[in-house]
């Protein structure tokens, strides 16, 4: 397949953009005949699924995780070794499930982390309260230790 001209790119960036939640524009379900071959292409493109999409050119740099990030690692290995998911699980929820708005806007362990939390309360391992009243309680933590 060719390189698509700058036109062509830009039809179809515009149309990704159309499908996307931030732009979203309602469809009902469409009959077959009515999806031409951009929307269809557009349609079956994932959200983690960057691969060859047109992007400024990001510095290659070592970056020393923090312990918030090594702590969201533990945590969700901890949580496959306990059976609550598995590996496959972890991946569609921390890529496929985001949608492109997240997947773009959270940092890489951050998407880990919503992942985690996710599955705790789809799997009622714990309640959304509960987890909305443990972020609470480690916030109050937080502000009460950096204000010392």
């Amino acid at each position: 397949m060719s390189s698509p001209d700058r036109q062509a790119l830009k039809r179809h960036l515009d149309l990704v953009g159309q499908l996307q939640p931030a732009y979203h524009q309602p469809n009902h379900a469409p009959f077959p005949d009515e999806i031409d071959h951009a929307r269809y292409r557009a349609l079956l493109r994932s959200p983690h699924d960057v691969g060859g999409e047109p992007d400024v050119p990001i510095p290659w740099e070592e970056k020393e995780e923090e312990q918030w990030e090594l702590n969201t690692f533990a945590t969700c290995e901890c949580l496959a070794w306990r059976g609550v998911w598995t590996a496959e699980e972890r991946r569609r929820r921390h890529n496929v499930d985001l949608g492109q708005t997240q997947y773009l806007s959270l940092p890489y362990y951050g998407r880990w982390l919503l992942g985690a939390a996710r599955i705790l309360v789809d799997k009622q391992c714990v309640t959304l309260t509960e987890l909305v009243n443990k972020i609470d309680e480690v916030k109050k933590r937080y502000e009460q230790s950096s204000t010392r």
